[in-house]
């Protein structure tokens, strides 16, 4: 199985990475909600690419991915201290807009006005 190293290498950066974004001081990254989204790495496990968003929008999240890659060589140093990897991926971060996406959409499917549909009439007959 080739691919079970790199996928396991993949869910435990975006776990280590969600925890790390949690403790970093930076204001472009502590003042908003960021979520890191999609994390993706390459199969010589040289580079690995976080996409991040906010609920405040793309613009949020492009001010927040520079911030984090202003802090891309700490956190860096934390993922190789935390996941004991021989070689650490360089980090390259994303802004996406798919958290404001899904709430846009979100809203649209609840404001939309579907009358309920009418209960059932049970016929009397049914069971003759």
């Amino acid at each position: 199985m080739p691919g079970h190293k790199l996928g396991r290498v993949t869910e435990d950066v975006s776990r280590e990475l969600s925890a790390i974004l949690r403790e970093l001081k930076d204001p472009r990254v502590t003042g908003c909600l960021l979520s890191v989204v999609r994390v993706e790495v390459t199969n010589d496990l040289s580079y690995c690419t976080a996409y991040i968003s906010t609920v405040e929008g793309l613009d949020r999240s492009k001010e927040a991915a520079a911030g984090l890659k202003s802090a891309a060589g700490y956190i860096r140093r934390e993922l190789g201290r935390r996941l004991k990897l021989r070689h650490v991926p360089e980090l390259i971060f994303k802004a996406t807009d798919s958290i404001e996406y899904g709430a846009s959409i979100s809203k649209m499917l609840h404001d939309l006005d579907i009358p309920p549909e009418p209960p059932e009439q049970e016929d009397e007959h049914a069971g003759l």
